[in-house]
């Protein structure tokens, strides 16, 4: 899955970068607006998620490493920027992903949100940070599509033949 998430990034920056800046931040009606803002909450999230896998230290009112706070926090302006700091955030997720075995999958992940301890099994945290990525990124190509681009097949099989 990290490397279905990688590949599907790749293409849809590849894709968004046709597009003006001010044609990838026109609101387009979607849950987070334009396709540079769910871009950018997709890197947001994955963050949050590799904080709490990595247990990295947050300051108060924080909910994810770098000054994260909100969900829709905008990170980088730049998309420039923001795309390689995708692809930075995709190196950190494939050398997590090389360090899981079983029984780490199986430990509880523990952390706190709100005030409030979460806990259960890791993999269902990292199940749901590539299902998050897919759901928010079939956003992306749809808001490419109404944008008038393809981003072809997206397809897991397609992936994996090629």
């Amino acid at each position: 899955m990290a490397r279905y998430n990688r590949w599907m990034n790749e293409k849809l920056y590849a894709v968004a970068d046709e597009l003006t800046d001010t044609e990838r931040k026109q609101d387009r009606g979607a849950f987070f607006g334009s396709i540079h803002r769910t871009l950018n909450h997709l890197l947001l999230a994955d963050r949050v998620w590799l904080g709490r896998f990595t247990g990295a230290a947050l300051e108060e009112g924080e909910m994810g490493p770098g000054g994260i706070r909100s969900l829709d926090q905008e990170l980088y302006i730049d998309f420039d920027e923001l795309r390689r700091e995708r692809a930075t955030t995709d190196d950190a997720i494939d050398a997590f992903v090389a360090t899981l075995t079983d029984e780490k999958l199986g430990a509880d992940l523990r952390y706190l949100r709100r005030g409030i301890v979460n806990e259960f099994p890791l993999w269902h945290a990292v199940a749901h940070l590539f299902n998050h990525q897919t759901h928010h990124r079939g956003q992306v190509t749809t808001l490419l599509a109404q944008a008038g681009r393809d981003p072809g097949v997206t397809d897991l099989v397609a992936m994996l033949r090629g």
